[in-house]
């Protein structure tokens, strides 16, 4: 496979035989779906509902690391979750076509959620809080942790190995990043260890779907072993929200507020992973065109701006 260009040879044709080689009969529908990490596409079937096919980024995830993110999943649909889990066949979630990787799951639409409805932030963390309640049964063993050598450090690599990053801003880009990551460190330490448990890992907007019955969670690409508060923080624009959505989550769940400290340094360490994303997929093709702005001299500037202030703010 072509690790510059690793979607090169995902033609439809490739697609519907993977979803055909699951028993499944397509009838040539495809549809694809917004994603850079993964590349998904909702694939028409004959008198049956449409599936999402979802194929994995090489080399990101290794295979036993993917599986732990179905069982869990599928842990949480157990559990009456409302999550889109992985659909199973011959006992196996994660398929294998062509070179590629893959998994179907159902389609389920929605829309985004109301974040100024104080019912459904409300709803919202009653559902979080149960999501927490299965995610603290057992720790993930092949997924990690959202932690700085993960965030920050490896971000930091992949922007200074980059060609996208100016010359002339190398030395002032290392500075902010390691201003930043000191200031992070800083303050975890002042916060001390908090209980890490299985999370949703990336639950902003985007993947929370609002239907007719109420919210469902899409896309546990991002999971990982981390505070509990990382899956809050992203949904509550301000302290009312939050307020909303921890007066749902402690009908489920006790939620040690000392983690609200952290909020600064997770989004902190966020923007650096963002920054350090998009280095490091530079040379999928997909990249440039989605995100012709990392390549001006402009842009950079100002995330070490950004990473300054992000590091006062800190302080």
């Amino acid at each position: 496979m072509n690790q510059e260009a690793p979607y090169a040879t995902l033609s439809p044709d490739c697609i519907l035989d993977a979803v055909g080689a699951c028993g499944l009969w397509t009838d040539g529908r495809l549809l694809a779906l917004n994603s850079y990490e993964n590349r998904v596409w909702q694939v028409g079937l004959e008198d049956s509902q449409p599936v999402i096919a979802k194929f994995y980024r090489p080399n990101r995830w290794n295979n036993a690391a993917i599986v732990e993110e179905h069982a869990f999943t599928l842990e949480l649909a157990a559990a009456e979750l409302p999550v889109v889990a992985p659909l199973v066949f011959a006992d196996r979630t994660l398929l294998l076509h062509d070179g590629f990787r893959y998994a179907l799951t159902p389609r389920r639409g929605g829309r985004a959620p109301t974040l100024d409805s104080p019912d459904q932030l409300q709803w919202l963390g009653r559902l979080i809080a149960r999501m927490h309640a299965v995610g603290a049964r057992q720790p993930f063993d092949h997924r990690g942790t959202l932690d700085r050598d993960t965030m920050v450090r490896q971000s930091m690599q992949a922007v200074l190995g980059s060609s996208l990053l100016p010359t002339s801003l190398q030395s002032h880009y290392r500075a902010a990043a390691d201003r930043l990551d000191a200031a992070i460190a800083q303050r975890q330490s002042a916060i001390g260890p908090l209980r890490q448990l299985r999370l949703h890992g990336d639950c902003h907007p985007g993947n929370v779907l609002w239907t007719d019955d109420g919210p469902h969670f899409v896309d546990l690409d991002d999971a990982r072993m981390g505070p509990a508060v990382q899956d809050l923080w992203m949904l509550a624009g301000d302290a009312r929200t939050m307020d909303a959505m921890l007066e749902g989550y402690r009908q489920f769940r006790d939620f040690n507020d000392d983690e609200l400290i952290l909020i600064p340094v997770l989004r902190a360490m966020r923007q650096m992973h963002y920054a350090g994303w998009i280095a490091a997929r530079w040379h999928d093709p997909a990249f440039p065109t989605a995100f012709p702005f990392a390549a001006e001299s402009r842009w950079w500037e100002q995330h070490i701006a950004d990473l300054h202030e992000l590091a006062d703010e800190l302080a």
